[in-house]
């Protein structure tokens, strides 16, 4: 008889098997309690995705906020821009604070800062390329009105 027990091979391979099967997590036979989720790890998926929720929602904050303050130095660097041009330009009076001007690019390249509109030259129209319309500030920077 011992011979006939010996010839039987066990078809579970013996990696996958415990000689103490009470130290495993999970039930190992037919009549274990059964291995449901509890509650906690489904508070703990609701946590997570809110909090997920929540920082994607902030991150979108910060990158508006980034493009806000790139989009604000990028008109910074245009009125510095357009405030270099305006000082080098030819000008036959003297510029008043908050007073509307317009810029023009002459044919030989040097600007001309005038009070005449691109609309205002007449039938012949402006001698001119229109550059920029602008207003000269307290601080004696330009903004760039058109």
């Amino acid at each position: 008889m011992e011979e006939k027990k010996s010839d039987k091979i066990n078809p579970i391979d013996p990696d996958h098997i415990t000689e103490e099967p009470g130290t495993l997590s999970y039930g190992h036979h037919r009549g274990s309690m059964p291995v449901v989720p509890t509650k906690q790890g489904e508070l703990k998926g609701r946590a997570l995705s809110a909090m997920e929720h929540q920082t994607d929602i902030q991150l979108l904050q910060i990158k508006e906020q980034m493009e806000l303050l790139a989009q604000q130095a990028n008109k910074i660097q245009d009125r510095v821009e357009v405030s270099s041009q305006i000082y080098g330009a030819e000008m036959r009076f003297e510029p008043l604070i908050n007073h509307i001007y317009h810029l023009y690019q002459k044919s030989e390249g040097t600007h001309l800062l005038s009070m005449i509109s691109p609309s205002d030259w007449g039938k012949r129209g402006c001698p001119y390329t229109f550059v920029a319309t602008v207003r000269l500030l307290a601080d004696h920077t330009w903004d760039i009105v058109d």
